[in-house]
């Protein structure tokens, strides 16, 4: 992580959610699953969700409605949506967190980064109402001084203004930042926002392999991240 800022620390990490601090796949899959089943369709499966997450609960409820990863305007009715969108919130309400675990090296990096002061951020594109539930549940949501939704904004990632909204808040400039992700989303939003990007290699990247995004880093586990001595540090 130092080599990034001239052996200095980041002054504020932002960490992205699904795919990056939480494998939720299997709690989305219920949630998504539950929906296909309510509108006497057939399941998707966690394969083809963990391919559709990344964007949002909305766009997920349409990836599941069309079985397209890009779905046209007129790929999904209106009203259809809005009945599908409602079962699958309710239905989310009840699987959040009950089977999300933290990726290995997650705890570590989370406790190594409040020990050593660098203050750190969620930027997500999940609805608050399910991120604060799910940090909470856990046991993460006392590491983070700031916490961004997918409907927090008008706009999310891509788009750089979750992460410069975090940044302004907290009087930190940019380049002085971290944000840490699983996948493209969060790599053109960093590079939009002008801050570095780390990203994993395991998240949701829709198939994607993360490091054609060509983050600034990409690692197996957080663990790589920690400085655990002065000369690992320098030459890290």
């Amino acid at each position: 992580m130092r080599t990034l800022f001239n052996g200095e620390l980041p002054r504020r990490v932002m960490f992205d959610l699904d795919g990056t601090l939480v494998d939720s796949a299997l709690d989305l899959t219920a949630a998504v699953d539950n929906m296909l089943q309510a509108l006497g369709r057939e399941p998707a499966g966690e394969s083809r969700v963990r391919q559709w997450v990344g964007n949002g609960a909305q766009v997920l409820v349409k990836r599941a409605l069309s079985g397209e990863m890009h779905p046209t305007e007129d790929a999904v009715e209106p009203e259809l949506f809005e009945v599908a969108f409602d079962v699958f919130l309710a239905a989310y309400t009840q699987s959040n967190g009950r089977y999300s675990k933290l990726y290995p090296g997650v705890d570590e990096l989370l406790a190594h980064l409040q020990q050593v002061g660098v203050p750190m951020a969620v930027v997500t594109n999940k609805p608050m109402a399910f991120t604060t539930p799910l940090l909470q549940a856990l046991k993460i949501d006392h590491y983070f001084d700031q916490v961004l939704g997918g409907d927090s904004l008008p706009v999310k990632k891509p788009d750089p203004l979750p992460l410069l909204s975090v940044l302004e808040a907290s009087g930190c400039a940019p380049e002085q930042a971290l944000m840490l992700g699983d996948s493209r989303n969060d790599v053109d939003a960093a590079r939009a926002a002008g801050c570095p990007v780390v990203c994993v290699s395991y998240g949701y990247n829709h198939g994607e392999p993360v490091a054609s995004c060509s983050p600034d880093r990409v690692v197996d586990s957080f663990a790589e991240l920690i400085e655990r001595s002065g000369s690992q540090a320098g030459g890290s």
